[in-house]
This record gives structure tokens, C-alpha cells and sequence, in this order.
């Protein structure tokens, strides 16, 4: 399995996952108020104990499994979906917008 990563909603930084020695605390936020804070990411897509493809399913009314939030992300063809946000701090207010993946998976330090 290789690692997942994308940008933070708020800032636009990469998502580096603890492994590279350049991780920050990233706080997923959903649209009812949750938040998970993660401190040391370990690139497969949990934050703060919460896995964000099972949170995505639920934002979006699917079963809450990992597999239903990859499904949506991957839909062909794209349809429209309520995502988590990845911000720095736990004051940001969730908002509509599909987190930007981190081309590098969080892992190479290439161009960010």
C-alpha cells in the first residue's frame, strides 16, 4: 500500500507524513463540527484515529467504509461530494473544497 497525502484546505501546504522528519500537526475538520488532530501522520490516511476515506463515505451518506470514500474520490464520471478539510489550526471553519493531493505522497522531498 503506498501512502496518501494531499494539501491542507487552509494554507496549501503539503502534508508531510512523519517519516520525512517534516511533519506538522494537521487537523481534519468535517462539515458538522468534528475535528481529529494529528500530530505525527504516518501516510496511510488516518488523522487523529479517524480514517478520512471512512469519513468521507459518511460525509457523503455511504456506508462508513474505507472502500465507499476511495469509490467517490475515483467516480467515473466525477460527480460532486463533500470532502474533509486538512487545516493548521482548529479554528478554521469546515468549508466546501476538495482537499489538493500532495503529488510527492507526503514522502519525497521533490518540488512540493
Amino acid at each position: 500500500m503506498g501512502f496518501f497525502s494531499w494539501h491542507t484546505t487552509d494554507t496549501d501546504e503539503p502534508i508531510w507524513n512523519v517519516h520525512t522528519g517534516k511533519n506538522k500537526t494537521v487537523y481534519m475538520i468535517d462539515n458538522k463540527g468534528n475535528s481529529w488532530k494529528e500530530e505525527e501522520y504516518d501516510g496511510y490516511g488516518e488523522f487523529g484515529g479517524k480514517d478520512y476515506f471512512e469519513l468521507l463515505a459518511e460525509m457523503n451518506g455511504l456506508e462508513s467504509c474505507r472502500s465507499q470514500g476511495i469509490a467517490l474520490v475515483h467516480h467515473e464520471p466525477p460527480k460532486p461530494y463533500f470532502a474533509p478539510n486538512f487545516v493548521t489550526s482548529p479554528k478554521t471553519r469546515w468549508r466546501y473544497a476538495i482537499p489538493r493531493d500532495h503529488a510527492e505522497q507526503g514522502f519525497f522531498d521533490v518540488d512540493e
